[in-house]
């Protein structure tokens, strides 16, 4: 399976930069795969192609705002810690930091008009510890630590959008039903839906579900070596309630398809019906041979080139359709990426 099969060339302005004044009209790419056929429509009319009485599973992870910039407190000098992971003690967490070179354990950063500080406990494991000035605890529970740090952090948009953050980011790059602060990339397929799209979608007889996979930095890593069978995947966390595994499994008894939105839902739904836990971390790398035991449809934003995103759409629709499906999007000017347009594969 060599990296070759998943590459493809982009032209630089189907890059959204910005998102759409109003999810629901983004462009919406159906296609078959039992026979290839491809329909264009805008994602507002998206029940007119889900199968009848669908489980639509989406992700309720929230983005948090992961990029937080500082300065040493002896010398002033700037320093950016990226969060990755909150730790059980909630005060800590796995994180990037730069320059790393210039960083080293007991060194102390703050940050502008706030009296929160972040010192650097582990420099191998790369695990930053943040207190109040003075050394005292920043109090309240693990929901209450990262509402602090949002207030000083900037939100991660992906290194594909070359503009700064700005606020408006803050709900924008967010779906309408994240509940659990805990990604760093938003589950972008689901930023399309409105509230009353997912409403419309009941009434029609639809089963919304949620699942939450808080996604982390190694979304935004590519696979770089030839044979992809080789390459090693980042482990995320994950959950689901026994409530909705009951629900879906009930669902496919009766003959009902399942519907993920987006690479993340997928995983976290194909993650439990390999291994059958509930919550964990899952490392599933899913690429072209997968056999699906789980997803019957799949809604999906278009991915960046030598993904493990790109190849799990691949896996899903076959490669040879889903580079003619690509090229197709490409000519009738999809916008790509994060901030951009949606395909539904049936």
């Amino acid at each position: 399976m060599h990296i070759s099969n998943f590459f493809y060339d982009v032209p630089s302005e189907l890059i959204a930069q910005e998102p759409l004044k109003k999810r629901a009209e983004a462009r919406l790419l159906v296609v078959d795969r039992r026979n290839g056929k491809v329909i264009h429509d805008h994602f507002k009319n998206i029940g007119r192609y889900l199968p009848p009485q669908s489980v639509v599973v989406i992700n309720n992870s929230k983005v948090i705002p992961a990029r937080l910039l500082g300065h040493k407190e002896r010398s002033g000098g700037k320093v950016e810690i990226f969060l990755l992971r909150q730790l059980e003690d909630g005060y800590s967490f796995e994180t990037l930091l730069r320059p790393l070179k210039k960083i080293r354990v007991g060194d102390k950063v703050r940050f502008d008009k706030s009296s929160v500080v972040a010192e650097v406990v582990d420099y191998q494991k790369r695990i930053v510890r943040f207190s109040a000035s003075g050394g005292s605890a920043l109090g309240g529970n693990r929901k209450d630590i990262l509402r602090k740090l949002s207030r000083i952090g900037h939100v991660p948009l992906p290194p594909y959008i070359t503009r700064p953050d700005t606020p408006a980011d803050r709900k924008d790059y967010q779906t309408v039903y994240a509940r659990t602060p805990g990604s760093v990339a938003a589950p972008t397929a689901g930023l399309h839906f409105t509230k009353s799209l997912l409403d419309q979608l009941k009434r029609e007889g639809h089963a919304v579900k949620s699942v939450t996979l808080h996604v982390n930095f190694g979304t935004f890593g590519l696979v770089k070596v030839e044979n992809i069978t080789q390459h090693k995947m980042h482990f995320e966390d994950y959950a689901v309630t026994p409530a909705t595994q009951q629900a879906i499994t009930k669902a496919k008894a009766a003959g009902r398809k399942v519907v993920a939105v987006g690479t993340t839902s997928c995983r976290v739904l194909e993650s439990v019906a390999k291994d059958g836990e509930l919550k964990g971390r899952t490392n599933l790398f899913i690429y072209p041979g997968y056999q699906f035991r789980a997803v019957d449809g799949l809604l999906t934003n278009f991915h960046v080139p030598h993904s493990s995103l790109l190849m799990l759409v691949y896996a899903f629709g076959s490669i040879d359709l889903m580079k003619k499906v690509y090229q197709e999007a490409i000519k009738e000017k999809y916008r790509f990426f994060s901030y951009g347009d949606v395909m539904l594969i049936l």
